[in-house]
């Protein structure tokens, strides 16, 4: 599937579009409104980029006991109820004078159910995509997100100069509430992908076995290092230039909707491996240049750069789905979306104590580097690797067969997983 016209015909392709679409203003109308709330109370770079990305720490412990549910429960009632859960959360978080350890105990309650939220929607567009239409999809997706970035960091900071910051964490909790709707009226119900109830020792055999093979590993390791480390920059940007930090946030959204243009409607699938690292250290580089402190004109140019990089995670996700039999997809696009948050959560907990410590130009400029290390040294593992594999005698590692549900897998593997 190379055709954005075929994709849009795909049926519930558009109206889970559209509800995903309100997720996502909600998230970045909501983040960027929660965030400066949290700063003009505090005035702590750290605290504020935490209440941010501190939701994405919490994901690592949801992973735990809940990342089972990603294939074993009814995606749309799934969604649909997590919808309405943020909604609940993010208007709480509105209240007049909530403390702050309230605030960041309901963060903490946030990232608890979504990590759910990710596998579940990676592993319901698997299904509702062809085999041959999970890239471009996914671009669209990402796209998508980034437009929302723009539109929903521009909106929110000309809302933030105008209302207040709990006036609009109700907006963001009414989004969510249409996306609860979205899902809810624009898709069939469908039972989950594999049998079994979800359970904590399910998730952690699924992860053990998603977890057991070396070319899995350097790809998730490869999806979540480099960009957390990034996301430590850009969680730095309300203490960088507090009154210009949603138009940063926007630069950025707009480098990620070329990326993802870029990768997945005119890059040859023959060619979109050899680009994963290429990206990886765009995504790190022009942040070195805050060395410099730039002013604001200069830094959203550096930012806009950078986040076209953001394109390697379709190019990582793609090599993730073909070592891994369908009815696991969504608990292995689960756990990369919840590494990624995790790895992402700390970056800008990383990020915002260095920032303390020092400046968040500098701390910018040190995770930058970090990220361009982690990724070098990655693709060094990488090319051994390939090297082993390609010696006589050898085999590519691939997901063993034996299921890990409770009861018997519910179909084979569809031609094309390998």
């Amino acid at each position: 599937m190379r055709s954005y016209r075929t994709l849009f015909r795909t049926p519930e392709f558009t109206p889970f579009l559209l509800s995903f679409a309100a997720h996502a203003a909600a998230q970045t109308i909501g983040g960027l409104a929660l965030g400066t709330l949290v700063f003009r109370a505090t005035g702590s770079p750290l605290l504020s980029a935490v209440s941010m990305f501190g939701p994405q720490l919490a994901q690592l412990l949801g992973a735990t006991f809940l990342l089972s549910g990603a294939d074993r429960l009814p995606p749309r009632a799934i969604l649909s109820g997590l919808a309405l859960a943020f909604a609940a959360g993010t208007a709480v978080l509105a209240l007049p004078g909530l403390p702050v350890a309230a605030v960041f105990a309901v963060v903490l309650a946030q990232g608890l159910i979504a990590s759910l939220g990710g596998g579940v929607r990676a592993g319901l567009l698997n299904e509702i995509l062809p085999k041959d239409g999970y890239v471009l999809g996914r671009s669209v997706f990402n796209m998508l997100w980034g437009l929302m970035q723009v539109a929903g960091f521009a909106t929110g900071g000309a809302l933030l100069a105008l209302l207040t910051p709990r006036t609009c964490l109700l907006l963001a909790a009414a989004l969510y509430v249409l996306s609860a709707l979205g899902t809810r009226l624009g898709l069939t119900a469908r039972p989950p992908r594999s049998a079994g109830r979800p359970s904590v020792s399910a998730t952690w055999r699924t992860n053990a076995l998603l977890w057991s093979s070396r070319p899995r590993r350097l790809t998730y390791l490869g999806l979540w290092i480099p960009n957390g480390l990034v996301v430590g920059c850009d969680s730095l940007f309300v203490s960088y230039a507090p009154g210009a930090a949603g138009t940063l946030f926007a630069c950025g959204a707009l480098g990620m909707f070329v990326g993802d243009v870029t990768v997945g409607r005119l890059v040859p699938p023959a060619v979109r491996p050899r680009l994963a690292v290429p990206l990886r250290l765009l995504l790190a580089a022009p942040y070195l240049f805050f060395v410099l402190q730039p002013g604001v004109a200069l830094s959203a140019v550096a930012t806009a750069v950078a986040s076209v990089g953001y394109g390697a995670s379709l190019v990582l996700q793609e090599r993730l789905m073909s070592l891994t039999p369908d009815d696991l997809a969504g608990q292995a696009l689960g756990l990369h979306f919840v590494g990624m948050s995790t790895l992402q959560g700390v970056g800008a907990a990383l990020a915002g104590t260095v920032a303390q410590l020092t400046s968040p130009a500098t701390a910018m400029t040190l995770l930058a580097a970090a990220s361009v290390t982690v990724t070098l040294t990655l693709a060094v593992l990488g090319r051994q690797e390939e090297r082993q594999q390609a010696a006589p005698g050898t085999r590519p590692d691939v997901l063993p067969e034996p299921a890990v549900t409770d009861t018997p897998r519910r179909g084979a593997r569809r031609e094309g997983a390998q």
